[in-house]
């Protein structure tokens, strides 16, 4: 069980011809957790459909829980644990490292931009703050500027998860200074 647990966190590159695809129901909640329900596969931009599917929970979120440090950053934290569960299985079905159908990365790291910008701030306007976070975070996702674009390159599950959650980093610290 640890080896397979470290293989999936740090796990090798897919290999479709030694290691099949299953379509078994476990293989299918992976893809479904992968693709955050399925926005993955829309296209163009599906980083940025995970991305506003991410925000659309928060939209909903807002108004009947308010902005909370402990909230986005217990969404954020459960994104993370189930997509480096979820991501080998993704990895081997679609036989790519880090396929762009895989948005689980942006969901996380959203909601981790979410966390970082405190309550007394967001809670004037947590509309602008939302707005300023998915901006940000796409911004920095897409352009993947020094360190992000040397975390990417760390093996498996951790090396697509990592440079979102670094881009949610920035973000969060960006609009925390830009609205405090």
């Amino acid at each position: 069980m640890a080896d397979e647990i470290q293989e999936r966190l740090h796990g090798a590159e897919p290999d479709n011809r030694s290691n099949p695809p299953r379509d078994g129901s476990g293989a299918v909640f992976a893809m479904l957790i992968a693709t955050a329900g399925g926005l993955g596969w829309l296209r163009p931009g599906p980083g940025t459909w995970g991305t506003l599917g991410a925000a659309a929970v928060a939209a909903a979120l807002i108004p009947v829980a308010g902005w909370s440090l402990l909230q986005w950053l217990g969404l954020a934290t459960v994104a993370t644990i189930a997509g480096l569960l979820a991501i080998p299985a993704a990895q081997r079905r679609l036989g790519v490292i880090d396929p762009p159908q895989v948005v689980i990365d942006e969901v996380a790291g959203l909601w981790l931009a979410l966390a970082l910008i405190p309550a007394g701030v967001a809670g004037a306007s947590p509309w602008l703050a939302l707005g300023m976070a998915v901006v940000l975070f796409r911004v920095l996702d897409i352009a993947k500027p020094w360190p992000l674009n040397a975390l990417e390159r760390l093996p498996g599950a951790i090396g697509v998860m990592v440079d979102d959650l670094a881009a949610g980093l920035l973000a969060g610290l960006a609009c925390s200074a830009f609205l405090g």
